[in-house]
């Protein structure tokens, strides 16, 4: 019988075994990624395009992804998503700086049948004009509500004045509202998304006959176009107050350049970005939630690109409180220079490190979400088994050395808005 008194063992997490998908290459240059071996009877079909807001107007990227299945000369919106609805199938699509994702669920066997109602919508979209001016209109009223917020306000301006000078800079704007041009979208529509597929991610129990039909289907899509634009930028550092008359809290963001997965500090600095303010019992979160009830939550993170990396820290804080939060977050950058991270918090955050890596490779949804975030950078399974060895090995002095390199408040952008 079990002793709910005694807690269970604890056992350390020596390796965790990455399963590789099934790479399938498709004539039209893109590649198909197979995970099988599902426990049930569920399955997805995920397509990248190369759609994102910085390869055109972002306007016209947002409104294009958001009338992707908006009708057809046969099929209105409504009997599209009807058909998807018979099928039990859920559609989504999401849009990053890069790229525009498209998302179907469904049981294995409708998959096919559901991805055949997409594909056929979306190569025969007409863009209805009710449909256009519909979303415009909730767009515009949605921009309006963000533009009260602090949040919007802060990142916003971070955005601008952390990417000056490149396409990641760029942003919707209320007037570009006034301004869409059916034209563009419909010549979008066809550039980037008929032209323009990257890969697709398959997870689900199919037969190979059912693999071999969605081959045959994705061939419908022309080679998207190879090489890209120079990536160039120069960001700003130093700090730039928004006022936002009236406004009761303060949004921050604290930031400055780094890296991706490719550079060989990376693993070790996201241990260190964990110790700061990473997970609920981080040092930012401990001192400033915590021990000053400035905020309700408070956290760092690196955001990775193809092109770039960041590192940054965000939160909401009272007005009152927004220069006392500014000088916690430098106490904290100084500790972690000056001060070598103790052996109980630092085998702390290990262990919560590789447990989260456990836990994110739970499953063959998770394991190919873990192979496509390292496949982008070029980069193979094995960087998992890297990211382990280092956060096994890391030591005190190593979090000092990369804290006095990287975490200096000279070199960093300071945003604040309210």
């Amino acid at each position: 019988m079990l002793n709910r008194s005694q807690a269970p063992a604890l056992h350390p997490i020596d390796h965790i075994a990455f399963v590789q998908p099934e790479v399938i290459q498709l004539s039209n240059g893109a590649q198909l990624f197979w995970r099988n071996g599902i426990s049930n009877e569920t399955s997805k079909i995920e397509l990248h395009f190369k759609a994102g807001s910085t390869v055109d107007q972002p306007i016209i990227a947002s409104l294009c992804a958001g009338l992707l299945i908006s009708g057809t000369s046969q099929k209105s919106a409504r009997q599209i998503q009807k058909a998807f609805d018979a099928l039990g199938a859920y559609y989504d699509v999401s849009i990053t700086q890069n790229e525009a994702i498209v998302s179907i669920y469904a049981l294995k066997e409708q998959l096919l049948a559901a991805y055949t109602v997409f594909h056929q919508s979306l190569f025969a979209a007409n863009f209805p004009n009710k449909e256009l001016q519909d979303l415009i209109a909730e767009r515009r009223q949605k921009f309006l509500v963000q533009q009260e917020k602090v949040s919007f306000l802060a990142q916003r301006q971070f955005q601008r004045s952390f990417f000056g000078g490149s396409v990641y800079a760029k942003q919707i704007q209320l007037e570009d509202y006034d301004q869409v041009s059916l034209t563009d979208i419909k010549a979008f529509h066809q550039n980037h998304y008929l032209k323009g597929l990257l890969e697709v991610l398959v997870v689900g129990d199919l037969d190979q006959s059912e693999v071999q039909q969605l081959e045959i289907l994705l061939q419908a899509f022309e080679k998207a176009p190879i090489g890209k634009a120079q990536f160039l930028w120069q960001n700003e550092i130093g700090a730039i107050h928004v006022e936002q008359e009236g406004a009761l809290q303060s949004a921050l963001r604290i930031g400055r350049p780094l890296f991706n997965k490719t550079h060989p500090d990376f693993c070790d600095f996201s241990i260190l970005n964990t110790i700061l303010g990473d997970y609920f019992g981080s040092r930012l979160m401990s001192n400033i939630r915590e021990d000053k009830g400035y905020t309700y939550g408070i956290g760092s993170y690196l955001v990775e690109h193809q092109d770039y990396g960041y590192f940054v820290i965000g939160t909401e804080v009272g007005v009152q409180t927004r220069i006392g939060t500014f000088e916690e977050i430098q106490k904290e950058f100084d500790r972690l220079k000056t001060e070598l991270v103790a052996t109980e918090e630092l085998e702390l955050v290990k262990n919560y490190m590789l447990g989260q890596l456990l836990k994110s490779a739970d499953g063959p949804y998770a394991m190919l979400d873990l192979f496509s975030n390292v496949h982008h950078y070029g980069l193979t399974l094995a960087f998992y088994d890297h990211l382990i060895e280092r956060i096994r090995q890391i030591t005190p002095q190593r979090i000092q050395e990369l804290a006095k390199q990287y975490l200096n408040w000279e070199e960093m952008l300071i945003i604040s808005a309210g």
